[in-house]
């Protein structure tokens, strides 16, 4: 007598594994493209860090700071966006920022280029520089002396001068915003300025280091001129240092790299 036998499916041969399922080239894109979209929106929506290259804005931040800029603090433009859009003009869900934020913007010579200041004036203000000291509206603005300070530059240079506290008025019912300035010398162009006025839809921005900063007083077609700063360019403001280094030996270098944190700059609140 025959015995038939059962036949066997090939998963239930003995010693047989499971056929791993490969995943496809198309899921690999689409899971690329998701996480470039993640990242594209959280740095055009939500904050972007920026590394501060030179000294302009010496004491409040330092070169080598990396800080956090919040994306959504003052609306989106064109400039919120890699690189740059053309996808509409002004601003979307837009508000003025106020006198004293520490904001980045868009170089108004070349808007490929962040810049970073403080706003000093809003539409419709007077801003003026005699002796050295800054008036608002035909108002000294009040500061006070902290003593002397000095620090190098981004080309090594010795900056030595006087650090202040300035209290700069604030704007829309806030009050004073106090932050330190750096002032070299009293003399010379930037110290002495004809008086300026706001136009509407600008606003004019100056370095915390009062004389080593190509900002809003340079009003003319020089590359380092500034001039009034359009709302339109504005990216963020800057509200926090996430974390400092103080790169003076080659990056690669890395065992340097535990020295060289300033690691009391470690979520630093800018003011």
């Amino acid at each position: 007598m025959t015995q038939e036998k059962s036949p066997v499916k090939g998963s239930e041969k003995a010693g047989a594994k499971p056929v791993a399922r490969e995943e496809s080239l198309g899921e690999s894109v689409r899971w690329l493209a998701l996480m470039v979209l993640a990242v594209v929106a959280v740095r055009s929506l939500v904050f972007e860090p920026f590394n501060i290259p030179s000294g302009s804005m010496i004491p409040t931040l330092q070169i080598g700071d990396f800080v956090y800029v919040s994306k959504f603090s003052y609306g989106y433009s064109r400039f919120s966006f890699p690189f740059s859009p053309n996808l509409f003009n002004g601003r979307v869900m837009g508000s003025e920022p106020h006198r004293g934020d520490v904001a980045v913007f868009r170089y108004t010579q070349n808007t490929s280029i962040d810049y970073i200041k403080r706003i000093v004036g809003l539409p419709g203000d007077h801003i003026q520089m005699t002796g050295g000291k800054l008036f608002l509206n035909g108002i000294e603005v009040p500061r006070t002396s902290l003593g002397h300070y000095e620090v190098l530059d981004e080309n090594n240079r010795l900056l030595s001068g006087e650090r202040y506290r300035e209290s700069l008025p604030g704007s829309a019912g806030r009050s004073a915003v106090d932050h330190e300035i750096l002032k070299l010398t009293d003399e010379g162009f930037a110290n002495d300025t004809p008086e300026y006025v706001v136009p509407q839809g600008y606003f004019f921005a100056m370095g915390d280091d009062r004389d080593d900063s190509a900002d809003s007083r340079f009003q003319g077609d020089g590359p380092d001129d500034l001039g009034y700063v359009p709302m339109q360019n504005l990216v963020g403001r800057a509200p926090m240092v996430l974390f400092s280094i103080d790169l003076k030996h080659p990056a690669w270098q890395f065992w340097y790299w535990p020295v060289e944190i300033r690691w009391n700059r470690f979520l630093h609140p800018v003011t």
